[in-house]
């Protein structure tokens, strides 16, 4: 595969999760839940984090349908935690992927109850009834999925963001707070994918592909924040200059955006060289995805 073929297999994959979802989220739950939830996922965003569990799952030869529900559940798990963080009693956004946020749109209570009823349909997809995908498989996959979005992950991430307001953290500190708060995700993504290989992959590999996700998942939160201070709203889709506005520590803030950019740069080397040690073979996708991610401009 060459770079010129790497928008057609994006587009493919993307086209089978685009109407997994349509399938898979509900347009009939009670009082309007369908309309925020679905509000709440489709028609925007990358998809960075499907694509990222189907190139996986592709470099392992692994289980396509449990490969396909994996993307759909970590994308469901990244919109809910999207409608949470938004509210006003988090970051207080207006708008996100161009486009009024879920509590402007239908109120607070009923995004707190969409976000809700994403991150429960996230776990649904990946215990579906039958024997489509093996008990082992499905296990391994909730548990990967739980870990990465709960207090050890994305949500102790967020709670020492918010508790960061004001603060100066170190280097160090910064790293620790975006490799829970972003990257756990992104790194699952990997992981999801990976673990639907059979039989389970040797240790070295899976070793690699871990340092390829927890590069890559540091990689995009420091071009998030460079991003927030090169790009405007319309470019981002979300509120530009937002952290700075609400004096929260930023890679940008702390080193300074020629570090930060180089420090972009440096993950993302770091991403290739564990794809260089994995003893995997049909990487291009993995590879092309690192790229996207640090040349990346919303």
């Amino acid at each position: 595969m060459n770079a010129r073929d790497f928008p057609t297999w994006s587009d493919r994959l993307l086209t089978r999760v685009e109407q997994a979802l349509v399938d898979w989220v509900p347009v009939d739950a009670p009082a309007g839940l369908g309309e925020a939830m679905r509000y709440a996922v489709l028609d925007g965003g990358k998809r960075l984090r499907p694509l990222l569990v189907l190139a996986a799952a592709e470099a392992v030869q692994g289980h396509a349908a449990a490969a396909l529900r994996a993307a759909c559940a970590v994308e469901l798990i990244h919109a809910y935690s999207l409608v949470h963080d938004d509210m006003p009693c988090m970051d207080n956004d207006v708008l996100r992927r161009g486009k009024p946020t879920v509590h402007v749109r239908f109120g607070q209570a009923q995004a707190l109850l969409a976000g809700d009823a994403l991150q429960a349909l996230a776990f649904e997809l990946l215990t579906p009834e039958g024997d489509e995908v093996p008990a082992s498989m499905q296990a391994a996959l909730c548990g990967l999925l739980a870990r990465a979005a709960g207090a050890t992950g994305m949500a102790g991430g967020q709670a020492i963001d918010l508790d960061s307001v004001g603060r100066v953290l170190t280097e160090a500190q910064l790293q620790a707070m975006h490799r829970l708060k972003t990257g756990a995700l992104l790194q699952a993504a990997v992981h999801m994918g990976a673990a639907c290989a059979t039989p389970a992959l040797p240790a070295h590999t899976r070793a690699a592909l871990d340092q390829y996700g927890a590069a890559l998942g540091l990689a995009f939160q420091v071009v998030d924040d460079i991003l927030d201070v090169t790009a405007d709203s319309a470019q981002l889709g979300k509120t530009a200059g937002k952290d700075a506005a609400a004096d929260k520590p930023t890679y940008v803030s702390l080193l300074g955006l020629t570090q930060a950019q180089a420090l972009a740069a440096q993950l993302h080397t770091q991403a290739h060289q564990a794809l260089d040690a994995s003893g995997l073979t049909a990487l291009a996708p993995l590879r092309w995805l690192a790229d996207r991610v640090v040349k990346r401009e919303n």
